[in-house]
């Protein structure tokens, strides 16, 4: 007859051992093949119960809204811009992502959200464009637009990943709405990274499980808390395609897409 039986689950095990394939069906997830930051709209999330045993799935609205906006025709004010009583045209202020290393600075919107509202964002694969200067026949210099490439960028065998994420709720106070608002993280871009989204040196806080597992339910302090916010990936352990230019239309936007003249990244960089 046994009586000792050792069951040990390393933390990097524990979210997916928790039904989370059938938890992701009910939002139908992973059929959404893109979805677009700046329309606001639901985006899956991972975060943990009260008494962090265990994890739930919702539907967050991607793009944190400050307390200090009142109700929703100021809040998309401040996403779209728009002119005050002077008639001075207030360009849009997007708070879809949120920079790692600035999560606890004084005054930063996501501070309390980073030290008690941690959450993954699920994704099987995130799009970012490359912007490339073509020269002017006459002169050799930079023209002053470039021309944009999209890429679709995933981690290599998986299906999804975790991606750091800060949430927090927001109260409509016109109408007593209550929404769950959720920024992205986002860290110093790896080599990969860096030649795609070449204009401004960013990408997601891509957590492998392990880390994924202390940012959802460890007990962090701040110290902690930016070394897992400015987390980077390396470059080998992702894998990257230029996509159609239309791929937000696209039946399958993540369809490879080669343009001629494109130079090829240089995957040795790290």
């Amino acid at each position: 007859m046994c009586y000792y039986n050792g069951q040990k689950v390393s933390h990097a095990e524990f979210i997916r051992l928790m039904n989370l394939e059938k938890e992701v069906a009910k939002y139908d997830f992973l059929n959404q093949g893109v979805q677009n930051a700046f329309n606001h709209g639901q985006i899956a999330v991972i975060v943990p119960t009260e008494d962090k045993t265990n994890f739930d799935i919702g539907q967050m609205e991607w793009g944190f809204i400050p307390a200090y906006i009142k109700n929703r025709e100021q809040a998309t004010n401040m996403r779209r811009g728009y002119k005050n009583s002077q008639g001075k045209y207030i360009p849009p202020y997007h708070m879809m992502n949120a920079i790692g290393k600035e999560l606890l600075d004084p005054g930063k919107v996501w501070n309390v959200a980073a030290r008690e509202h941690r959450c993954l964002i699920l994704s099987s694969g995130f799009y970012e464009y490359q912007h490339v200067y073509r020269k002017n026949k006459k002169t050799g210099a930079d023209l002053k637009t470039p021309d944009t490439y999209p890429y679709h960028i995933t981690v290599k065998e998986s299906d999804y990943f975790y991606i750091a994420g800060v949430w927090q709720y927001w109260k409509d106070q016109t109408t007593g709405e209550v929404m769950p608002t959720v920024a992205l993280v986002t860290t110093e871009a790896n080599g990969i990274m860096k030649q795609i989204h070449n204009s401004k040196n960013r990408m997601p806080t891509i957590l492998p499980d392990d880390l994924a597992w202390e940012w959802l339910m460890g007990d962090l302090n701040d110290e902690r808390i930016i070394e897992l916010a400015t987390y980077q990936i390396s470059s080998k352990e992702m894998e990257a395609c230029t996509v159609s230019k239309e791929f937000r239309d696209a039946l399958d936007p993540a369809v490879p897409f080669a343009y001629e003249g494109l130079a090829a990244l240089d995957l040795s960089i790290e």
